[in-house]
């Protein structure tokens, strides 16, 4: 390859998907530097990946060793698809204010320009979508070229695209997503996980107002810079690819429809978490 390597892994579900994608970057991935690197940091391995997900909705939908377990990956859902740590968000007019830049969720749903409204282009989507299936306009952006270009943490996520298919006599929501940076190892899995998460309510808002189911499709996942960084290069190959050898792929797998349960029973306290996060930032 002349350049960063270009990687595509296509498999059926989030979990066999996410853990192929690993398997290949550790593989062919390039080695280069990032800018968070301290001086006794190895360089990451690194790869622009596309990620295709053929049936995002089959099980097992989560991988057990992702950073993390259900309870935090419902967090992460609600903070994505319902906006649970918006007020974390500093006011971008007080340079005193050091909390978040930004959640995915205000970017998305509370779109804000110099001079303009809001603009919730979730919302957007589903109205182009529910009007002209086959628009190639349904998209939403999180990048903001005024603040993002300067600022220490700016968005990884960049844009959200969607488009419905008829096959069989059924309408089929695909959606592409694209990361201009993406901690494959430490966040990767939570991203997918939650954005699938977003595209089933989009294709639900959109059955609503055409008055007929819309399946949900094939999601693609396109990562410019697709790295796991130097620093947990060890944990990975001892964790990761460790249990590839010890353990079956059930085994190292989660079946969402046994845990959901669980994980909404887990909304009230995570919405307490979130309001007492705000109370600790002011």
């Amino acid at each position: 390859m002349n350049g960063i390597p270009v990687l595509h892994v296509e498999a059926d579900c989030i979990a066999r998907a996410w853990e192929s994608s690993l398997v290949e970057l550790r593989r062919r991935g390039c080695v280069i530097q990032t800018e968070y690197d301290k001086p006794e940091d190895p360089p990451s391995r690194d790869a622009t990946m596309l990620i295709t997900i053929t049936d995002p909705l089959s099980e097992p939908m989560i991988h057990k060793d992702f950073p993390g377990g259900p309870i935090e990956l419902q967090e992460y859902v609600m903070e994505v698809c319902e906006g649970i740590k918006d007020h974390l968000v500093r006011n971008p007019d007080d340079p005193a204010d050091t909390r978040w830049e930004y959640t995915y969720h205000q970017r998305l749903f509370a779109y804000r320009a110099p001079g303009l409204d809001p603009v919730d282009q979730i919302e957007r989507v589903c109205q182009k979508l529910a009007q002209t299936p086959h628009t190639r306009r349904a998209q939403a952006i999180t990048w903001k070229v005024w603040e993002d270009n300067d600022c220490y943490d700016p968005a990884c996520l960049q844009s959200i695209w969607c488009r419905i298919l008829e096959q069989d006599g059924v309408p089929v929501l695909s959606m592409n997503v694209r990361f201009r940076s993406n901690d494959a190892y430490k966040a990767a899995f939570m991203n997918i996980f939650a954005l699938v998460q977003l595209q089933q309510r989009i294709a639900a808002q959109i059955a609503e107002r055409r008055g007929h189911p819309i399946r949900v499709g094939r999601y693609c996942h396109l990562a410019d810079s697709y790295h796991i960084y130097g620093s947990n290069l060890r944990e990975f190959e001892s964790r990761f690819l460790g249990a590839l050898e010890k353990r079956t792929f059930e085994q190292r797998t989660l079946r969402y429809a046994d845990v959901r349960d669980m994980m909404e029973e887990a909304r009230p306290m995570l919405l307490e978490k979130a309001r007492e996060m705000g109370e600790q930032s002011r």
